[in-house]
C-alpha cells in the first residue's frame, strides 16, 4: 500500500510539473517565477543543504530548466522556409539540448552519491594472493623504480604479494628492430630494468611483440602469473602502504565482485593548474570525477575501471579472456563487459596512490584526445545503450560518461553562434532581446546553482567551462577522426616525467589566440551593429553580452597555454619524520620536514659546523616498511638556510642502490593520510557569487598575461626566451 501511495505522489508531482512547464505565462511572470526559484534554491543551500531539501532544491531548478526547454522548442526556432536562419538556429538549439541532456544524466548519476566504503580488515590467513602489474612502455628507470619500490613496500604478507614490471619498451620486437639506434636503446633498457627488478625483488616480464598496446601487455602478465587478485598501477602511480588493506577485504564477502577502484591523486599540477597557479587553493579538475561522479556511479553498480589504482578478480577477467582491447580505453571497455556479465564493482573514495599528470599543455591534450577517442570507440563498437546484460541504470551511467566527450561540438557552437548574427545577420533565435534575456538568464543562474548543488566544493563555478573551452579546438579534430575511421586511433603513452624548464608559449597555442582575436572582432561588430541598426538594439545587446562572456573565457584560456617555467616537476609533501643526519664523523638529530620525488627539506636545531653546499650526507630514519639491515639514504646538499636558531637544508637524493628507492618510497608514498589531508585543505565551496567574481578576475589577469607572452614571443630579440623564469615584472 505504501508503494502505491508513493507512486501516486510521484504521478501527481509529474503532472503538476508538466502543467507548470507548459502553462502559458507572460515574460514578466516567468521572470518573477525564475527569480523566486533562484532565491528559494539559495535559501535552501544556506540553511538546508542536505537531506530531503537537496532533491527539493534540484526539483525546483529542474522546473525552470524544463520551462526554458519548452519555450526554446515552441517559440524561438527560425521558420523552416528560411533555411539559412533555420539551420543556424537549429544547430544552436541542438547544442543547448545536448547540455540539458547532460544535466539530466548528471542529476540521475550524482543527485545522491554513495558515501565512501570501508573494506573489512582480514586476518593474514584469510588474505588472497595478489599480483601487482606495473605496465611500462617508455618511462625512465627512476620513475619506475619509485613505483616498484612503493608497490613492494605495501603492507601485505610477503609470500602472498608478487610485483611484476610489464615492460613493453624492451620487447623482442623492439630489441631486434631494423633501426639500429632504436634496437640498441631497447636492449639497454631491457638490461637496465632487469637489473633494477632483481635488486628490488620484483619480477621483470616482457613479451615477443607489442600487440594490442596496454591491454595486450596486461594480458601477457595474466598469462605468466596466477594470483587470485590482480592490482594494476600505471608506471607513475605509486601506492601507499595501506592500498591492499583498503581494497582486498571486499572480495571475501562479494563473490561476484570484479573490481575495487580507487581515485587517482596527483603530486603535481596539470598544465591548467600550473599555469594559472590554482593547484594549492582550488580542487583539481579530476576531483569532480573521483570525488562525486564515481561515487554516484557506484550507487548504480556502474563505477568503472580507470586503468590504474584498482584491484581486479582474476576469475572475472578469465570470463572475458582478459582485458578488452578493441578500443584504446581498455579500462572502461573491460568494466562494461564485466558489468554486462553480471559482475559487480565497488568504489573506495580514498586516495591510495600518488601519480603524475602531464606537465605540458600539448601532452595534456594528447592524453585527453586518447580518452575522448576511446570513449567514442566504445560508443560505436559496444553500443552501451543497447548492450545486453546491462541494467537500465547502468546503461544510463555509461552513456553519461561517454556522451560527455562530445562536449567540443556543443562548446564550439556556443563560441561561434554569436558570430553568425554579428557578422552575417543570421537569426540564431526568434525572440525579442528582453524575452530571450529573461528566459536565458534564469536558466543560466538555475543551471549554475544546480551544478553548485551537485558538485559543491569539488568544482568551482566556471572552471568546467574553462577546461572544456581549452580542450575544444584540439579535441574536435580527434572526435571527427574517430567518427570517420573508428579503428584508426592507436594507443599512445602520455608523457608524465617531462617538465617545462623555461617559461614559453605552448607549441600548440595559436588556435586559442586566433579564436580570441575573432571574438574581439565580434565586440567591435556589436558596437557597429548597435549604432547602425538601433531598431535591433535589444537583440544586439544580448548577443554582444554572450560574445563578451566567450571573450572572457577565451582570455583566461590564453593563460593556460602560457607555460610557466618551474624548477620542480613535483610538489613537496609534508613528511615530519625524525632522522639522523651524518656527514663526515658528525651525526646530528634532525627532522625531515618535506619530501619530493627528487629531494627533501631537513631541519636541524642550531648552526652546524662543516656543512656546506655540495656536502654529501647520509640520512638514517625508521622506515614504515621493514627492510633488511639498517640502510641509509645518501643525499647531497643543494641549499642551506639559517634562521632563528635553526638550519634548514635542501638536499637531493643520490640513488646508487635499489634499497635507496625503497627508502624514498617510504618517505614519499607510504602515508596516504597526507594525501587525504591535502585534498581536504583545498576543498571548499566559494559559492556562486564569490566564485564568479574570482573566476572573471582571474580571466582578466590571464588575458593580460597571455598577450604579454605573445608579444614577447613575437619580438625577435626575445624569441629565445618568451618570459623569464620568475621575474618580478611577470604578470601573474
Amino acid at each position: 500500500m505504501t508503494k502505491v501511495f508513493v507512486a501516486l505522489l510521484w504521478a501527481l508531482a509529474s503532472v503538476f510539473v508538466l502543467i507548470l512547464v507548459t502553462l502559458p505565462i507572460s515574460q514578466q511572470a516567468h521572470l518573477i517565477a525564475g527569480t523566486a526559484v533562484v532565491i528559494a534554491m539559495a535559501f535552501l543551500k544556506v540553511f538546508k543543504p542536505s537531506g530531503i531539501w537537496r532533491p527539493v532544491a534540484l526539483a525546483l531548478g529542474t522546473s525552470i530548466v524544463l520551462r526554458y526547454v519548452y519555450w526554446r522548442t515552441t517559440s524561438t526556432l527560425p521558420p523552416i522556409n528560411q533555411p539559412e536562419n533555420f539551420i543556424v538556429g537549429l544547430t544552436v538549439y541542438l547544442a543547448e539540448m545536448y547540455c540539458v541532456c547532460m544535466l539530466a544524466l548528471s542529476l540521475f548519476v550524482v543527485s545522491s552519491p554513495l558515501p565512501s566504503r570501508v573494506a573489512p580488515r582480514l586476518k593474514d590467513e584469510e588474505l588472497p594472493s595478489v599480483d601487482v602489474f606495473v605496465p611500462s612502455y617508455n618511462e625512465g628507470s627512476e620513475l619506475l623504480a619509485r613505483t616498484l619500490a612503493a608497490a613492494k613496500g605495501m603492507d601485505y604478507p610477503p609470500d602472498k604479494l608478487h610485483v611484476y614490471l610489464l615492460d613493453d619498451g624492451g620487447t623482442e620486437q623492439k630489441r631486434n628492430a631494423q633501426n639500429i639506434e632504436s634496437a640498441t636503446e631497447a636492449q639497454q633498457r631491457h638490461a637496465e630494468l632487469k637489473s633494477l627488478c632483481a635488486g628490488l625483488g620484483v619480477h621483470y616480464l616482457t613479451r615477443a611483440r607489442n600487440e594490442h598496446a596496454k591491454a595486450g601487455n596486461l594480458n601477457n602478465g595474466l598469462a605468466h602469473s596466477s594470483s587470485e587478485i590482480v592490482v594494476v598501477f600505471d608506471a607513475d602511480h605509486a601506492p601507499a602502504r595501506d592500498f591492499l588493506h583498503c581494497t582486498i577485504g571486499f572480495f571475501k564477502d562479494h563473490p561476484k565482485l570484479f573490481m575495487v577502484q580507487t581515485p587517482h591523486f596527483f603530486l603535481n599540477p596539470d598544465p591548467v593548474e600550473r599555469n594559472l597557479r590554482t593547484f594549492l587553493k582550488m580542487p583539481s579538475e579530476n576531483e569532480m570525477f573521483y570525488g562525486i561522479i564515481q561515487r554516484g556511479l557506484d550507487k548504480w553498480n556502474a563505477s568503472f575501471f580507470c586503468g590504474s589504482a584498482a584491484a581486479l578478480s582474476r576469475a572475472a577477467l578469465a570470463e572475458t579472456g582478459g582485458f578488452k582491447g578493441r578500443s584504446i580505453t581498455e579500462d572502461c571497455e573491460t568494466a562494461m563487459e564485466l558489468h554486462a556479465r553480471g559482475w559487480h564493482s565497488i568504489y573506495v573514495d580514498k586516495p591510495l596512490i600518488a601519480g603524475l599528470q602531464p606537465a605540458t599543455f600539448a601532452s595534456f591534450i594528447g592524453q585527453r584526445s586518447r580518452w575522448a577517442q576511446g570513449m567514442v570507440q566504445i560508443f560505436l563498437f559496444q553500443r552501451p545503450f543497447m548492450k545486453r546484460g546491462l541494467s537500465i541504470s547502468q546503461r544510463i551511467c555509461y552513456m553519461s560518461s561517454i556522451l560527455f566527450w562530445f562536449f567540443p561540438v556543443a562548446r564550439l557552437i556556443f563560441l561561434i553562434a554569436p558570430m553568425f548574427y554579428l557578422f552575417f545577420n543570421l537569426e540564431i533565435f526568434v525572440s525579442s532581446g528582453q524575452e530571450f534575456l529573461s528566459y536565458t538568464l534564469s536558466y543560466m543562474l538555475v543551471n549554475l546553482m544546480m551544478q553548485n548543488y551537485l558538485y559543491g566544493s569539488y568544482r568551482w563555478p566556471w572552471v568546467s567551462e574553462l577546461y572544456e573551452y581549452a580542450q575544444t579546438l584540439y579535441l574536435l579534430p580527434a572526435l571527427i577522426s574517430v567518427l570517420m575511421h573508428p579503428t584508426k586511433p592507436t594507443f599512445r603513452v602520455t608523457a608524465k616525467d617531462d617538465s617545462v624548464a623555461e617559461s614559453r608559449l605552448s607549441e600548440i597555442a595559436w588556435p586559442l589566440f586566433a579564436f580570441f582575436c575573432v571574438m574581439l572582432a565580434g565586440i567591435a561588430m556589436t558596437i557597429f551593429r548597435f549604432i547602425e541598426q538601433p531598431y535591433k538594439a535589444d537583440v544586439t545587446v544580448v548577443v554582444g553580452l554572450w560574445n563578451i562572456l566567450n571573450v572572457l573565457l577565451a582570455g583566461c584560456a590564453l593563460g593556460v597555454v602560457c607555460e610557466r617555467g618551474e624548477r620542480q616537476s613535483t610538489q613537496r609533501v609534508k613528511a615530519d619524520r625524525r632522522c639522523e643526519l651524518t656527514f663526515g664523523e658528525t651525526t646530528v638529530s634532525a627532522m625531515i620536514e618535506n619530501v619530493s620525488a627528487y629531494g627533501a627539506g631537513i631541519r636541524l636545531v642550531g648552526p652546524v659546523k662543516g656543512l656546506s653546499r655540495d656536502s654529501h650526507l647520509r640520512i638514517r630514519f625508521t622506515p614504515l616498511t621493514k627492510l633488511d639491515g639498517d640502510p641509509e639514504l645518501p643525499v647531497v646538499v643543494r641549499r642551506i638556510d639559517s634562521n632563528a636558531g635553526t638550519t634548514t637544508v635542501g638536499v637531493r637524493y643520490v640513488t646508487t642502490e635499489p634499497v635507496h628507492y625503497r627508502l624514498i618510497a617510504d618517505l614519499l608514498y607510504a602515508n596516504s593520510d597526507r594525501w587525504t589531508a591535502f585534498q581536504a585543505g583545498r576543498r571548499y565551496n566559494p559559492g556562486l557569487v564569490r566564485g564568479t567574481i574570482w573566476f572573471y578576475a582571474l580571466a582578466l589577469k590571464q588575458t593580460i598575461r597571455g598577450l604579454v607572452y605573445l608579444y614577447r614571443a613575437s619580438v625577435p630579440a626575445r624569441a629565445a626566451s618568451v618570459a623569464p623564469q620568475k621575474s618580478a615584472g611577470e604578470p601573474t
